[in-house]
């Protein structure tokens, strides 16, 4: 009986930090693992400098603290409005976490399926990843442009994972990310089981060797990952949201290797390699051997006011007229789920048919983007969501109202690296269309010129 029970329990329970309601165990069985020390229970809270900490997302702000009676006690206790998507955490219920033996993976000789060929920079990077995890390095960043093939370079790495009988995650921002790789790797890793979690997803007992999640699903883990793969640092939220860095660090092991995945590495990060205290490897060119597509930019004085009411601006529709290829697909970027909504019919007005809008309220949006991909719809207006992490092999990208503050120069360089990401087609046209060129915007173009410098292009 207890052999059976380590054997259905551990796989599930070790590495996680969860509440009592996420554990699927009735309450005799529970208080029986809870005495055989299987569990151990961990304060969800704990008092720091006369604050409140929450023990599982580590947040302190009193802002996102709040306070509510508890029926059960008939005391008023502090909870966490910071992680509160993923059930709430209140002073007096503790969080749980499994301290029985721990989960041996199975050794994966030869995991990788996928019969693609690296180019030789791929190759390089391939290696420098392959070796940092092989030789238990504590962390290296993966500075890499726009369409350089990310995806790929990670494979030779995760082979050797598996290899080793090592549990890895790889933790993305965004659920349209996740949604994008899942297939991807498991294509590439046909006889491994690989578990997506994300929000809305099926699959959220996290209880395989490899895992494609978003970086709120580590909230759960605790001590569980022998190599940690987060993509795109950069990006919302990631890189504004510390709870999220915190949920990081606290998924790994002690002995662990985090590889951190960029194309438009924050200052921060910059910081450290200049001082020698990231380890990095640079891949300065797009697989294909391409350069990247520089932007172009519009302006136009009458923007907001056109937009204001719902319509593009003139020197829109001039560039609609003129495309250099106007069978490819066309992207088009706006700052607002409102404007992206209310866009469309005057769009359609300009022969802009087959036309739909996405953004991440949208409850269809999944369908809606497997849709663009296949070529059913042929223009596709957007919010951010998908400024990065998907591809689409021929469009034309254009921005509107690429002075707007939520595209800092980060976005803007993502959202330019959309088009031009196929060899079949690698130079697709990039257009800011703007009212006032801002800095972030100049940053743009001139991070993409020096990338493209030195990936060898003048």
């Amino acid at each position: 009986m207890q052999l059976q029970l380590e054997h259905d329990f551990i796989s599930r329970y070790d590495g996680k930090l969860l509440l009592r309601r996420e554990i699927p165990i009735n309450k005799t069985a529970f208080e029986q693992l809870l005495q055989s020390s299987y569990f151990t229970s961990v304060p969800s809270f704990e008092r720091k400098l006369y604050q409140l900490e929450c023990q599982r997302c580590g947040n302190r702000k009193t802002s996102l603290l709040g306070k509510m009676p508890c029926l059960r006690c008939e005391k008023t206790h502090g909870y966490c409005r910071k992680c509160i998507q993923m059930g709430r955490v209140i002073e007096c219920e503790p969080l749980y976490e499994w301290s029985g033996p721990k989960a041996v993976w199975p050794e994966h000789p030869d995991a990788c399926s996928w019969k693609g060929k690296l180019t030789s920079v791929q190759q390089h990077a391939a290696e420098r990843i392959t070796a940092a995890i092989k030789h238990n390095e504590t962390e290296l960043l993966v500075w890499a442009v726009c369409g350089a093939g990310k995806t790929e370079m990670l494979f030779p790495g995760i082979t050797e994972t598996l290899r080793m009988g090592k549990r890895i995650c790889i933790a993305t921002p965004r659920t349209d990310v996740v949604r994008e790789l899942l297939p991807r790797m498991r294509d590439g890793f046909s006889s491994v089981y690989i578990q997506g979690m994300y929000g809305e997803s099926r699959e959220r007992d996290g209880t395989a060797q490899m895992i494609i999640a978003t970086t709120h699903q580590l909230l759960r883990f605790k001590h569980a990952f022998d190599v940690i793969v987060i993509d795109e640092i950069d990006a919302f939220p990631y890189h504004s949201d510390p709870s999220l860095a915190f949920a990081a660090e606290r998924a790994r092991k002690a002995n662990s290797t985090t590889i951190y995945l960029t194309a438009t590495p924050r200052r921060n990060h910059r910081h450290r390699i200049a001082m020698k205290k990231l380890p990095h490897i640079f891949v300065p060119s797009r697989f294909h051997g391409y350069p990247l597509p520089v932007p172009v930019l519009r302006m136009s004085f009458s923007l907001r006011k056109a937009l204001k009411q719902y319509h593009p601006p003139k020197v829109f529709k001039d560039w609609i007229q003129k495309r250099t290829n106007p069978n490819r697909q066309l992207l088009i970027f706006v700052p607002t789920i409102n404007l992206a909504n209310h866009l469309i019919p005057n769009l359609k007005a300009i022969r802009l048919d087959n036309i739909t809008a996405v953004h991440a309220s949208d409850k269809d949006r999944e369908e809606k983007i497997e849709k663009f991909r296949n070529r059913h719809i042929q223009t596709l207006v957007t919010t951010t969501i998908l400024e990065r992490g998907v591809t689409f092999p021929s469009v034309d990208v254009a921005v509107l109202d690429a002075g707007h503050t939520v595209f800092d120069e980060a976005a803007l360089v993502q959202i330019a690296g959309r088009a031009g990401r196929s060899p079949d087609d690698p130079t697709g046209e990039v257009v800011f269309f703007h009212d006032g060129k801002t800095n972030a915007m100049a940053e743009a173009v001139q991070s993409i010129k020096k990338m493209n410098k030195r990936g060898g292009f003048s």
